[in-house]
């Protein structure tokens, strides 16, 4: 099979999606040392990461309107040349104040990839599904060597070498991108930003019923994932009681599960439809995380990973869904809006799931995500039996 350029940008695009997501997974695996650093708790470590989840949605949608401005090319050099950045200054940060600050400021320029890989990918190839499926790789190729790499050096030197980390798997990627990918031409170079961003169209294009629908199924499943990022970890430490360093095994093997699933459910959503696919995905991993929680054993630990692993995945088939009621004018600012409102609200699922821990413990915590995606479940069903067409 030749090798072609699009290749070459697909490839690049899931690199630079590698970086951002691999420096905000740096945090997770080492927060009980960042907490015993700081002398802080739960609830406030999940507020600096939810921050940092509410700072990444936010900028999903300036970031398609910055890219018909200026370029897919340029957006993602920021993105990816600010995460270096943001990790130095984390690590570097000699109060909890200025940690807060700079993870914030880590999710703000790692959201500006996302929405804008994905729109440009979305005109390169037929099938969206498999296209974004491919793209998404890059995240749980990050989880899968982040925790690993994060829990090792943390373990050894402290927690913010391992959040260095980051900056020091970014570096080659940002210098491979800039001389790799060709600069894009901006869709709208003149138009003034002020003008993409008044309120009635947005309130318009979100009302409409697919869109708000696919909102609700998106808010839900992402609360669920994001309090996983923040805290499966912590969850393995003091719930079941493992060490650190299995922890990290563990939560890297869930991003293997979840990697490879991706890949799968990108193309089976091609094949046979968005919705029955996210269906089996909220079903795994509410089931998961109720084994998790109610199960002892390897054999349990095994399964739990394995479904929630699973249930995870559901980005490759969640996002075509809106990709496939948008015109290709829309893919920019249309898709980072639709991600700024659903990984805004998704985001409160760190400091969601931290206030949980810290109010009923860990497992009554679990059960509450299990939960949420049984109810997405649910709305799925409903809108499939009832033939409502959302």
């Amino acid at each position: 099979m030749r090798w072609s350029y699009q290749t070459t940008v697909l490839v690049s695009c899931t690199l630079a999606f590698f970086v951002t997501f691999f420096a905000r997974l740096t945090i997770s695996p080492v927060i009980p040392l960042i907490i015993e650093d700081f002398q802080t708790s739960n609830t406030l470590v999940g507020m600096a990461l939810t921050g940092m989840w509410l700072a990444y949605g936010l900028s999903q949608y300036p970031s398609g309107i910055l890219a018909d401005r200026f370029g897919e090319r340029s957006i993602i050099l920021i993105a990816v040349g600010g995460s270096v950045l943001a990790s130095l200054f984390i690590a570097l940060a000699p109060m909890f104040a200025v940690f807060l600050i700079a993870t914030i400021s880590l999710g703000a320029v790692a959201g500006l990839h996302y929405s804008v890989a994905t729109a440009l990918l979305s005109r390169t190839y037929d099938d969206v599904g498999t296209a974004v499926g491919l793209h998404s790789a890059g995240a749980p190729l990050a989880g899968f060597l982040a925790p690993l790499a994060a829990a090792w050096v943390g373990i050894r030197y402290g927690w913010q070498p391992a959040v260095a980390l980051g900056a020091l798997v970014g570096l080659p990627v940002f210098a491979l991108f800039y001389v790799s990918v060709r600069p894009t031409d901006p869709v709208r170079p003149d138009q003034a930003m002020r003008e993409r961003l008044t309120v009635r169209p947005i309130v318009r294009f979100l009302s409409r019923p697919p869109i708000a629908f696919t909102l609700v199924i998106a808010i839900t499943s992402t609360f669920v994932v994001q309090g996983l990022m923040s805290f499966l970890p912590t969850f393995l430490v003091v719930y079941r009681d493992y060490s650190a360093g299995f922890a990290g095994v563990l939560f890297s093997a869930y991003f293997v599960v979840r990697g490879t699933a991706q890949l799968a459910i990108g193309s089976l959503s091609d094949r046979h439809g968005r919705d029955s696919v996210l269906a089996g995905s909220m079903i795994a991993g509410g089931s998961g995380l109720v084994i998790l929680v109610t199960w002892s054993g390897v054999l349990a630990l095994s399964v739990g990973i394995v479904l929630i692993g699973i249930g995870a995945a559901f980005f490759p088939a969640l996002d075509p869904r809106f990709l496939d009621e948008l015109s290709e004018d829309e893919r920019n600012i249309g898709f980072g809006l639709v991600r700024t409102v659903y990984v805004v609200f998704g985001a409160s699922g760190s400091v969601g799931l931290g206030f949980f821990a810290d109010a009923f413990g860990w497992g009554a915590s679990f059960i509450i995500l299990a939960g949420l995606y049984f109810l997405a479940f649910c709305a799925l069903g409903v809108n499939y039996l009832l033939e409502l067409g959302y």
